[in-house]
């Protein structure tokens, strides 16, 4: 008996280093098992330019999961190696797969300054060269001197980077490639083309770099256990690294290891197309959906909610598609902020959680909260929600995408999971009931909405229709439940 899987975004932007995250987890396992949680995406766990403080995209040491000191600390911000390979143990052993953020784009905390000709270029339009060249001071060396060669003696120079954004003999941030380098292709052509985005930009037609890379991997999987990884900044990597990469760590692993890019545009066929070029078994983040459920909540109920599914990557190829409501990047202060509204939290999270299709993601910065931010906890509405996915959210699906204010979905459920099937209703204005087929094996019973909209039962009538009711800008999530006798 196959239950829904469930992934979660463990982390989130400003969360406290302490208590250390690893640690946290580990003691979790057990809680996020039984809400139905199969699989856990871990922020970065290697060290960052900023030690001890670095959320883990200011990538500096790949090697070092907190084991050496270097920049200031040996644990990472979220703990230490050992920590890590506990909290990865306790996962695994109650079933949940743990994913890694790979951070492969940029290079940062450099060791080293290096002389390096190079000209600038148009930040806008990479294309389009603004000066001569001349030798700027480009922080390009990476020796990891705390960690003394132990798993790679591999050092890296300006030769294994396209470009960098800082000349530290002028003291001047521009964007700045090195002279004979290319910009790597099979990029997004977002800035005419989009390689370079921060740091020290790694050059991926380098064969040095390719092979330390898959080297790197092969050692992180066998030396940590992982089952997959998330994909940071895949826009940004040429497509064919990834697909020569993937297929590379899969024969010297012979693992599976899922994958999972972050490729951010709202564009679906610009996924699609990416998706087909790197021809290998991966996933996208559905950013289109993201800003449908994002634009809906900014809409105030003005938003036609037959149209949620429209351009999205869940809906054109379903077993592709990551969904999620947020993450760390579009949390309130973060780059591409656009963090969907509080009123319209509930309605987006049960459109990824209790319907067929996608691989539904949670995010930790809604089932926690954000203190940063004021932003309360979701827990007791995301353990709801989770726990009807894991237990009622199976069989046929019927959608009643008839209304541009209210719209429901009914699963019939199946019969490996006992008085599986539900009915959900939502709406962003007045409200309302819809007459929704939920199966006729449900014929004379009765169901109770569990989210609290209406304070009555209703009872399938013998075709198996139901009258399922929902409040103004809410969402009901209706169950079997028979009325107790007295």
């Amino acid at each position: 008996m196959l239950d829904n899987g469930l992934m979660m975004q463990y982390f989130e932007w400003y969360m406290k280093s302490e208590p250390s995250l690893w640690s946290t987890l580990k003691k979790d396992a057990e809680k996020l098992q039984k809400l139905g949680v199969s699989s856990l995406w871990l922020p970065p766990a290697y060290k960052g330019a900023q030690g001890k403080d670095d959320v883990g995209y200011g990538a500096y040491d790949l090697y070092d999961l907190g084991e050496f000191n270097q920049k200031g600390s040996i644990r990472t911000k979220y703990g230490t190696k050992k920590e890590y390979l506990e909290a990865i143990k306790a996962l695994q052993k109650v079933g949940i797969n743990v994913y890694a953020d790979v951070v492969l784009n940029h290079k940062m905390g450099a060791d080293r300054v290096e002389e390096v000709s190079a000209q600038e270029f148009n930040d806008n339009n990479r294309y389009q060269m603004i000066s001569e060249g001349k030798v700027i001071g480009a922080w390009t060396g990476f020796d990891f001197p705390g960690r003394k060669n132990k798993y790679s003696d591999f050092k890296w120079n300006w030769t294994h980077f396209d470009g960098i954004d800082w000349d530290q003999n002028s003291l001047e941030k521009a964007i700045f490639k090195f002279t004979g380098k290319e910009w790597n292709q099979g990029v997004d052509s977002e800035r005419g083309n989009y390689d370079y985005l921060m740091g020290a930009d790694i050059d991926f037609d380098n064969k040095e770099v390719f092979d330390e890379l898959v080297n790197w991997a092969v050692w992180y999987v066998e030396t940590t256990g992982i089952d997959g990884f998330r994909l940071d900044a895949v826009k940004h990597i040429p497509a064919a690294f990834y697909r020569d990469f993937l297929y590379q760590v899969r024969e010297k692993t012979q693992k599976e290891l899922f994958t999972v890019g972050e490729y951010w545009n709202r564009d679906v066929n610009v996924l699609k197309d990416y998706l087909d070029y790197i021809k290998s078994e991966a996933s996208l983040f559905d950013v289109p959906l993201h800003f449908n459920l994002y634009e809906c909540s900014k809409a105030q109920g003005a938003y036609d909610l037959r149209t949620l599914f429209d351009g999205t990557l869940v809906k054109t190829d379903p077993v592709k598609a990551v969904t999620f409501v947020d993450n760390h990047d579009t949390q309130p202060g973060q780059m591409l902020e656009s963090f969907v509204e509080d009123w319209f939290k509930p309605m987006a999270y049960a459109l990824i959680l209790l319907r067929r299709d996608g691989y539904p993601c949670v995010f930790y910065g809604d089932y926690k909260g954000i203190p940063h931010n004021k932003i309360k906890s979701k827990k007791q509405l995301l353990d709801k929600l989770m726990k009807l996915r894991k237990n009622k959210a199976y069989g046929e699906q019927h959608d009643y995408f008839d209304d541009p204010d209210c719209i429901g979905w009914t699963r019939e459920g199946d019969a490996d999971h006992k008085d599986s099937g539900l009915a959900v209703v939502i709406s962003d204005g007045k409200g309302g009931t819809k007459r929704m087929y939920i199966g006729r094996q449900f014929a004379g019973m009765h169901f109770s909405d569990v989210m609290g909209n209406a304070k009555y039962n209703i009872k399938i009538d013998d075709e198996g229709f139901g009258e399922f009711y929902v409040n103004r800008g809410a969402v009901a999530v209706w169950v079997h439940k028979e009325p107790v006798s007295r």
